[in-house]
């Protein structure tokens, strides 16, 4: 079962395996964007040679006791919509202005540093909008079509959608690049290590958001009305 893993796609084993979203963190795979994509595929992406680790990790989750997680392609459209909003967008809401004044703060105390990441506050702020921009389109438009009819009716909103997510990750690894793989310096101060600390909530949180769209809100699956 392990080494049939490798040819399935990223995005279905994120959907089925609870908790294997923690593991592609830790290995830094792409799920959400890259869903698309083998486990094999992304494995050589990110330069894994060795697939063991990450093989044995995802069939010990495949055996544990799925009781506490949420199959989200089992619930109506209606919840999974609801979810997205309060847990993701309302969340992203708050956490990207803080962390833009995070930032320039660092920026403005330790800017003579050359482990200092110059540029970091204004990429949060182009997020921000570009993220604002993004979630309106779905809160308006795209996600009042979905509670009603399947994406495979609505295909040019729904691609749109998935090309601003691909962009979304290009953000994340710009950001990344920007800090070091969030990775703040030993001696860095308090401020500088809440930022980084909110920095990996947000790559998690957008990651995990994205991949609820791509990989399932977008996949053709029952409306909410043949579920009631």
């Amino acid at each position: 079962m392990t080494t049939q893993l490798l040819d399935r796609t990223i995005g279905s084993i994120a959907c089925e395996i609870p908790g294997a979203t923690r593991v592609f963190h830790q290995y830094k795979l792409d799920f959400c964007c890259g869903g698309s994509k083998s486990l094999r595929e992304a494995l050589e992406r990110r330069k894994v040679e060795d697939p063991k680790p990450v093989l044995d990790a995802l069939s010990t989750l495949s055996g544990m006791s799925q009781a506490e997680y949420r199959d989200w392609r089992e619930v109506p459209v209606d919840t999974l919509i609801d979810h997205i909003l309060h847990r993701y967008h309302d969340v992203h809401r708050e956490q990207l202005p803080e962390l833009t004044r995070l930032a320039r703060r660092v920026e403005q105390v330790h800017g003579d540093r050359p482990t200092c990441p110059h540029g970091l506050a204004d990429h949060l702020a182009d997020m921000q909008q570009e993220l604002e921009s993004h979630m309106m389109k779905e809160e308006q438009v795209l996600f009042p079509m979905l509670r009603r009819i399947s994406p495979v009716e609505v295909p040019a909103p729904v691609s749109m959608m998935r090309f601003e997510h691909d962009q979304h990750g290009e953000a994340l690894a710009r950001l990344e690049a920007l800090t070091n793989d969030i990775t703040p310096p030993a001696d860095a101060c308090n401020t500088w290590r809440a930022l980084y600390a909110g920095l990996h909530q947000l790559r998690e949180d957008l990651m995990q958001h994205i991949h609820l769209e791509n990989n399932i809100l977008f996949m053709e699956r029952k409306t909410q009305a043949e579920h009631v």
